[in-house]
């Protein structure tokens, strides 16, 4: 995926109130209907000593560059993944209109989630408050891309070089890596976990923008008739 098929975006501190974005998330027909301009507003990941079994362990999750593959063990997870790539990519393509960018995006990102051990459209919740999916979106506080990473990780865990952070997959594994080291800190605290990588650890307003925005992701099968 080239840098040339989506638009750069830069998001300044004014972008969108708290009161839009919450207004946004209650209708969200009307987001998927138009452009989304929320983004999260605030200090982003703060940067924090670790331990070195920690930068190890987070280090070598980061370095593990395998291709975002999904492997399937049977034909009905196999099915499920497409059915869920299917329905998500209707519901993105107002804001992707290539079938191939939205196709790559998708499987990135349920490729980083399942390997992080985070839920699908908790991540893509997350995107939606963050970044409004915009690949080259940049905060006030110079968090960058799709999950508004910031640039110090690339120096703590990653290489130093920031400018990957607009690279899909690498914006998406720092990002997955980070909420999950987050989550593992919070002890499965979630709405801290969520504070912390904002950089509003234990104030409401941001988890619960994510927890609003998750509900437009939310995937589930519909019933199979029973074999007659």
């Amino acid at each position: 995926m080239g840098a040339g098929q989506e638009t750069s975006a830069v998001a300044g501190p004014g972008a969108v109130s708290r009161r839009a974005c919450l207004t946004a998330l209650a209708a969200p027909a009307a987001w998927l209907a138009g452009p989304q301009t929320a983004h999260a507003q605030g200090q982003g990941q703060l940067e924090e000593p670790l331990i070195d079994s920690v930068r190890t362990a987070l280090s070598s999750a980061i370095a593990n560059q395998a291709p975002p593959e999904p492997e399937f063990f049977s034909t009905e997870s196999r099915l499920h993944y497409l059915r869920w790539l299917g329905t998500q990519s209707a519901r993105l393509r107002g804001r992707k209109p290539e079938w191939e960018v939205r196709r790559d995006f998708l499987q990135t990102l349920w490729y980083e989630c399942k390997r992080a051990g985070l839920d699908t459209a908790l991540v893509l919740g997350l995107i939606q408050v963050e970044s409004g999916f915009r690949k080259f979106a940049v905060s006030s506080v110079g968090a960058r891309g799709y999950m508004q990473v910031m640039p110090f990780w690339t120096r703590v865990i990653g290489d130093g070089d920031p400018g990957k952070l607009f690279h899909i997959q690498t914006n998406l594994r720092f990002g997955c890596v980070i909420l999950r080291h987050y989550l593992d800190r919070e002890q499965g605290d979630l709405f801290m976990a969520l504070g912390r990588y904002n950089g509003s650890r234990g104030r409401p307003a941001y988890p619960t923008a994510v927890f609003g925005a998750q509900r437009n992701w939310l995937f589930a099968e519909r019933p199979t008739a029973p074999a007659a």
